[in-house]
């Protein structure tokens, strides 16, 4: 199965980029947002949500630092695959992740756990 999560996640990163005022939630009330930049993540890939529900505990849960460090192994890794041609079946895409940036622990986790969901449904190895 082709993953085409990276473009969706590297067009949500760019979009989501510029400050918001207001926006509206998933149930219709509306939230409001400081002048901060606030980032997001989409993953498109429909066995993910289920295995993350399975896997991810708050027992689990690490830092925002944590998070960031595993995300830039992981990402390097990622990218060397997709310049070798390596697994082109699930790598389809170069991943630009700015370890400056803060992303948000939200979705610093949430990738930190999609990379796990790679490593354990397509034996990719990512975190080394």
């Amino acid at each position: 199965m082709k993953l085409f999560f990276f473009p969706v996640f590297v067009l949500l990163l760019l979009w989501s980029c510029s400050p918001t005022q207001k926006a509206t939630s998933a149930h219709g009330h509306p939230v409001i947002k400081n002048d901060s930049t606030e980032y997001g993540i989409i993953i498109t890939d429909i066995d993910f949500e289920n295995w993350y529900m399975l896997h991810f505990s708050p027992a689990k849960d690490h830092s925002n630092e944590y998070y960031r460090g595993k995300n830039q192994a992981a990402v390097s890794n990622w990218n060397i695959y997709f310049t070798d041609g390596s697994y082109h079946q699930a790598i389809d895409d170069y991943i630009y992740y700015d370890n400056s940036i803060d992303y948000g622990i939200e979705v610093n986790r949430k990738l930190y756990w999609y990379f796990n969901f790679v490593e354990d449904n397509y034996r990719i190895r990512l975190f080394n």
